[in-house]
């Protein structure tokens, strides 16, 4: 065997977890951890290896079998999802973090095992958290069991902490260096073309998805060199075929998702081109699923994806991005962010709650909630302990929703492909017109092979019978899986609203019966720019009878038309409503409604802006304006009107909009305060009473013809303060020809320029000269002479 730098550590780390019985193992890629350190373990005991990807564990059992020259599915072996090698002879057993959480439920104390190693815990996917957590509980309870935790790049503390304080071990990893260049103008095909040009070795291409992978590689298909793709849709043979490389190949290029960053190994890469991006799966509340979202990586993938170029000489990591541009140091754990129905169900089956569970990071408190309502609706769970039927779901590997699709459908055929098509093969369906999931399943013979090896798998898996040809049947499944995704078409449209409340529109193109009423959302994508509504990928049909209220609320509304509050009592589940009919309105709730109706209209039109909609043709105008005034009269008399308790005590015990008469509310007192000190109009020497207009501003004024104020010297105050009225001095056509707060200096001032001007246009309405003597009248035209 090639020597390696953790060779030297091996004997200490063997010695060590003897003693301690758990260790943590910080070692960076290509320091041989994953390959040296399984085998040496496993001549102490049998062990059984975590791995987080499919791909890798299948690679590593490979390597460490060529490595060793033992014999696959001998010594060594694997067990994946729908794929095993191994035999009662396997020692070391290479495992994907659903097999070991599995095993644990079936064996908690897992008693076939001596040593539990879980590598590349930096990843922090949920299943490799609850594989530690139940590791622990194994090791608490047994004196012969053993952990190894193992990582790149790893914060190593907690786990240390977590398993008791253990020891931490740190390997000093190939001098090979690293050249890192950031070239953001560069796009990844030209950049990778550049990196092929000078590369003595492989080029590796980090790429977020399958999508942006086969764009890639279709920009550098000119190129004359081995392409291959490398990501989780590819088929075991395919994803094989682009890590198997040996010395003296030639150089070759591989486009791949972060499968390839940690520990599947890709011999002889010299160049690295990253895009900085990887896909991540995080639950969206606002459409109650998880969905992969295109994020930037964190530093230590970032470090980890750079490392790949200096295994076996130096290298050189192109990054397409800023220097500048700053990077999370640790990838978030995935607990934080997806559904938690799958892990809170193995936590049940394993005997455990997992709202008292010893977590290594517990959950956000909402996520567990999220789970167990789920777990509940699907008859999983049921007064905090799992259900017969809950234990049938928890025995088939697949997400609780696929399976109670698989038990409510009596295990049909029929189900398994929907499942499989649902778990694996998305990405055939997306480049389908169909929405309706049941066209899909009869198509499945136009399927990828990868996509028809997954329905194999599936149906292999739910010991699935033969295909019974009953659509309703396979319906009604679905419909038990997705209860909680039932859509109602909006009227005659392609739009829905979904449980919830939220707005949702089938894709683009796609076709879905127009008669259909409701459906249940089977794969949801996120609204498109500008739009709040997301996108129904695929369906299934729902026959109304199938529906049944769960709920029966009354409803009240507004109605402008009559002015009155209308009910409607309504038949809904999951907050979509089924059925309508006409209630007689309580007049509580009205008097409520009619309240707020009142308040809304009276502070738009106090602050001067437009009614809400559905507002405005209910009201009088002139009645409303009047209403205002006295709001705000009160308020210059430092007196304000608590709008919300008179508009209640106005509208109380009625149905209909009453009369807006706030002054009949109020006090005697304080009527006869704001009468005192911010009256509704003022005597003016003409001899009768002139109203005044009391401002959003805070200013009153009297808008009056100036003849009706001869003689009067001093402008009139009002409120607490004493402020002066602003007077609007009116021609006889009724516009204003003058504004002031000063009577005196105007009649003093400005008046004999607005004389001058008022008498050629007026010649027969009075202008006195001197009119603080002049008798102030109504009548601004004088009488003919005899």
């Amino acid at each position: 065997m090639k020597p390696l730098p953790i060779d030297p550590r091996i004997p200490e780390i063997v010695e060590r977890l003897r003693a301690d019985r758990a260790l943590v193992i910080v070692a960076p890629p290509g320091a041989g951890k994953t390959t040296r350190v399984p085998p040496a373990l496993a001549a102490g005991g049998k062990t059984i290896v975590l791995q987080p990807r499919r791909i890798a564990a299948r690679s590593l059992a490979r390597r460490i079998a060529a490595e060793r020259n033992w014999t696959l599915g001998d010594e060594v072996g694997w067990q994946v999802r729908f794929d095993r090698k191994f035999s009662s002879r396997t020692q070391l057993l290479i495992a994907t973090e659903g097999i070991l959480t599995a095993r644990l439920q079936s064996d908690p104390l897992l008693g076939e095992f001596q040593i539990v190693v879980i590598d590349e815990f930096h990843e922090r996917s949920v299943n490799a958290d609850l594989a530690l957590a139940l590791a622990k509980q194994a090791m608490l309870a047994r004196d012969d069991l053993r952990i190894v935790v193992m990582s790149a790049t790893l914060d190593a503390e907690p786990v240390a902490a977590f398993l008791g304080g253990c020891r931490i071990i740190e390997i000093e990893g190939r001098a090979h260096p690293v050249e890192v260049r950031y070239r953001p103008e560069l796009a990844f095909s030209q950049a990778v073309r550049e990196a092929f040009g000078r590369a003595e070795g492989h080029v590796l291409g980090f790429l977020p998805g399958a999508p942006e992978i086969r764009r890639a590689a279709s920009e550098l298909s000119s190129l004359q060199a081995p392409l291959f793709e490398l990501h989780g849709s590819l088929s075991p043979e395919l994803q094989d075929a682009a890590v198997s490389t040996t010395p003296g190949d030639r150089p070759r290029i591989i486009l791949a998702t972060n499968l390839a960053e940690t520990s599947l190994t890709v011999e002889g890469v010299t160049e690295i081109v990253d895009s900085g991006l990887h896909k991540v799966v995080r639950y969206d509340p606002s459409i109650g699923v998880d969905r992969l979202e295109t994020e930037r990586i964190s530093r230590d993938s970032a470090d980890q994806r750079a490392g790949r170029a200096g295994r076996t000489a130096p290298g050189r990591a192109t990054r397409l991005w800023d220097e500048r541009q700053e990077l999370l140091d640790h990838r978030e754990p995935e607990i934080r962010r997806v559904d938690l129905a799958g892990p809170l169900l193995d936590i049940f089956a394993w005997g455990g709650d997992p709202l008292t569970f010893e977590w290594f990071e517990r959950p956000p408190a909402e996520s567990i909630q999220r789970g167990l309502d789920l777990l509940a609706r699907l008859g999983a769970i049921a007064e905090g302990k799992i259900t017969a039927r809950g234990r049938e779901m928890h025995a088939l590997p697949l997400h609780p929703r696929h399976a109670a699709v698989i038990l409510e459908a009596g295990r049909s055929r029929e189900a398994a492909v929907a499942c499989g098509i649902l778990s694996e093969g998305l990405r055939w369906a997306e480049s389908r017109p169909e929405v309706d999931l049941l066209d899909l399943v009869a198509r499945i013979n136009e399927a990828p092979p990868a996509v028809r090896r997954a329905v194999d798998e599936v149906a292999r898996a739910s010991r699935a019978q033969q295909s019974v040809g009953d659509d309703e049947a396979l319906q009604r499944a679905l419909y038990a899986g997705y209860s909680d995704r039932l859509a109602k078409r909006r009227e005659e449209s392609d739009r829905f609203v979904m449980a919830g409340g939220s707005g949702a529109i089938l894709m683009e193109g796609g076709h879905f019966p127009k008669e259909q009423e409701l459906l249940v959302a089977l794969q949801i994508l996120a609204p498109r720019r500008g739009s709040a509504d997301s996108i129904i990928r695929l369906a299934s049909a729902v026959p109304r009878k199938w529906a049944h209220p769960a709920e029966t609320r009354l409803e009240h509304r507004f109605d402008p038309a009559t002015r009155s509050v209308r009910a409607t009592e309504i038949d809904s589940l999951d907050g979509i409503p089924l059925a309508e009919r006409p209630a007689a309105a309580d007049p509580e709730k009205a008097g409520e409604i009619l309240a707020a109706v009142i308040v809304a209209a009276l502070r738009a039109r106090d602050e001067e802006i437009a009614l809400p909609r559905g507002i405005a043709a209910a009201f009088d105008m002139a009645q409303l304006d009047a209403a205002v005034q006295q709001l705000r009269r009160a308020r210059a008399a430092g007196d304000p009107i608590d709008l919300e308790i008179l508009a209640g005590r106005l509208a109380a015990g009625r149905t209909t909009l009453p009369p807006l008469d706030l002054w009949s509310l109020l006090d005697w007192q304080q009527k006869k305060r704001i009468d005192q000190l911010a009256p509704s109009s003022i005597a003016v020497p003409s001899g009768r009473s002139a109203r005044l207009a009391y401002r959003r501003d805070g200013d009153v004024v009297l808008s009056i013809k100036l003849q009706e104020l001869f003689g009067m010297a001093e402008s009139p105050r009002i409120g607490t303060d004493g402020r002066a009225v602003v007077i609007e001095l009116l021609a006889p056509n009724g516009r204003a020809v003058q504004t002031t707060n000063d009577l005196r200096s105007f009649w003093g001032g400005a008046y004999q320029e607005v004389r001058k001007e008022l008498r050629g246009r007026y010649p027969r309405h009075p202008w006195p000269e001197d009119p603080w003597t002049a008798p102030a009248t109504r009548r601004t035209v004088r009488h003919r002479k005899e």
